[in-house]
């Protein structure tokens, strides 16, 4: 995030944010710095779905994945790849975040048989 827009919203590199929209919200680590423009922020893609609250709709996803803050429509019905890289954001600090549990092995509700 740019300086300017961090000195605005009160943020300070370090600080966790929640990153937002109307289709979705993401936990962040914020990093301040000069090469971008204000009014952009960036995040690499590529972190694991984990949700707080999985199959409820616009749960926080709490492995920084901005896939849910992007529009789902496909470029066509033959490429189906996103149909852009970017989307309208707002950034507001989190005082806590949950803890990410997207490597967490899940629970059996039985031993599983052992060969």
């Amino acid at each position: 995030m740019n300086p300017v827009d961090a000195e605005r919203r009160g943020l300070c590199s370090g600080d966790t944010v929640r990153v937002f929209n109307d289709r979705g919200s993401f936990v962040a680590a914020l990093q301040i710095v000069d090469h971008l423009k204000a009014g952009v922020v960036q995040i690499a893609t590529g972190a694991w779905f984990d949700p707080a609250e999985p199959g409820k709709p616009g749960s926080l996803e709490k492995h920084g994945n901005p896939n849910v803050v992007t529009d789902d429509q496909g470029t066509s019905r033959l490429g189906q790849s996103s149909v852009a890289q970017t989307a309208l954001v707002e950034v507001e600090r989190l005082p806590a975040a949950p803890p990410v549990t997207a490597f967490v092995r899940p629970s059996f509700l039985c031993d599983p048989v052992r060969v």
